[in-house]
């Protein structure tokens, strides 16, 4: 009698053992063919932002070309390419005929862009300080200076930028010491010895282009800007600049010189009225996911080229 009991016991064990066994492999397997689903899904989103960022950015760089071809002479914040683009559902312009919607729309995935195009020459180009030999060259140096003290950002972390720009374009030292590489991107300055908290102030102020021969453009450039691009200007004359520009565009330099300095000649050298580089902004929402990118552009002659882009993926909407 208890060995029928105990054979039924193992018997009821090993039937639990298999159930659990079996549900172990199901889960699994469950569990293998969702993370399956995932990943395909995530590889056609990115492959499908991809695309729609491509085209987002040959847009951004027809409209700069066209913008050049019908006022090449001047660029100011009063033209289409300046006017950001507020988040947009994209599916509706997808299911429109004839740009009138159909209402077709129904099971097309949620997607949303937003973009924006900002003049680099409105800001001080880091690259200046230097020239080709990787010297430092004294103007842009004490512009900078100005600008840091505006700002009301630290002296010495200016004058680590400066050095080690300095070291990194020539790429030696006297010491033996490490040479910092030469940053290509803003963001990289920190390896010049640039904190992350001053690198936030000077974002809307600061760039770092290819050349470093790049004029500040009055039509966009900031008051902080202008006002620390001279010794000759102060922070009440930039501002009265940028309050007559936005009534009326510079049309030339001669026209900003009557308003910042009638008695005497703007220095042609550190100003413009156009722009040749440009930073193209885009953000796509998609089921979820936030795709970034940054464009560098550069026109020349009626043609807009990349100069690189950089792109900021994975993020999460809750």
């Amino acid at each position: 009698m208890k060995r029928a009991q105990a054979q039924r016991g193992a018997a009821l064990l090993l039937a639990m053992l298999t159930v659990t066994l079996v549900a172990t492999f199901a889960a699994t397997a469950l569990w293998q063919q969702w993370r399956a689903v995932e990943v395909e899904q995530s590889e056609r989103a990115r492959s499908q932002s991809t695309w729609v960022l491509v085209g987002a950015l040959d847009w951004a760089r027809l409209i700069l070309r066209e913008d050049g071809r019908a006022s090449g002479s001047i660029d100011h914040l009063a033209e289409p390419w300046a006017v950001p683009l507020q988040e947009s559902r994209m599916s509706t312009f997808l299911a429109a005929e004839n740009g009138v919607s159909q209402g077709g729309d129904e099971g097309l995935p949620e997607v949303f862009l937003s973009g924006s195009i900002v003049d680099l020459q409105s800001r001080m180009n880091v690259a200046n300080l230097v020239d080709a030999d990787g010297k430092l060259i004294e103007k842009p140096l004490e512009a900078f200076k100005r600008l840091f003290e505006l700002l009301g950002l630290p002296h010495a972390e200016l004058m680590a930028m400066a050095e080690n720009l300095r070291r990194a374009s020539q790429k030696q030292t006297d010491d033996g010491a490490d040479v910092p590489l030469r940053p290509e991107r803003f963001e990289q300055l920190v390896w010049l010895g640039v904190s992350q908290a001053t690198l936030r102030v000077l974002e809307p102020h600061v760039t770092l282009l290819p050349q470093n021969d790049t004029k500040i453009n009055l039509n966009t450039a900031s008051a902080q800007v202008i006002a620390a691009s001279s010794e000759d200007l102060d922070l009440a004359d930039a501002q009265r600049l940028v309050q007559a520009r936005t009534n009326s565009p510079l049309r030339d330099l001669p026209s900003a010189a009557k308003i910042l300095n009638p008695d005497g000649p703007l220095a042609t050298t550190n100003y413009s009225v156009t722009s040749s580089f440009f930073e193209v902004n885009g953000r796509l929402r998609m089921e979820g996911t936030v795709v970034s990118e940054r464009s560098l552009v550069q026109r020349k002659n009626n043609a807009v080229t990349t100069v690189w882009r950089q792109r900021v993926a994975g993020e999460r909407q809750p």
